[in-house]
């Protein structure tokens, strides 16, 4: 898996903050707002190389 850099590093937090803070507490709402969470934190977890098409290599979707 490729590593990523400190300024993308510090870039996807301060993504992940800022979706973090427009979540509303409604499921339906925020369903959109999590996948994307979700997929920041994957990139910080290395869960999935930055580079790849897949998302998730597990499933690859």
């Amino acid at each position: 898996m490729s590593e990523i850099t400190e300024e993308i590093k510090t870039d996807l937090e301060g993504q992940l903050k800022t979706l973090e803070a427009s979540l509303t507490g409604n499921m339906m709402t925020d369903m959109d707002i999590r996948d994307q969470i979700h997929n920041i934190k994957m990139k910080l977890n290395g869960v999935k190389p930055v580079d790849s098409y897949y998302e998730c290599v597990g499933c690859g979707s």
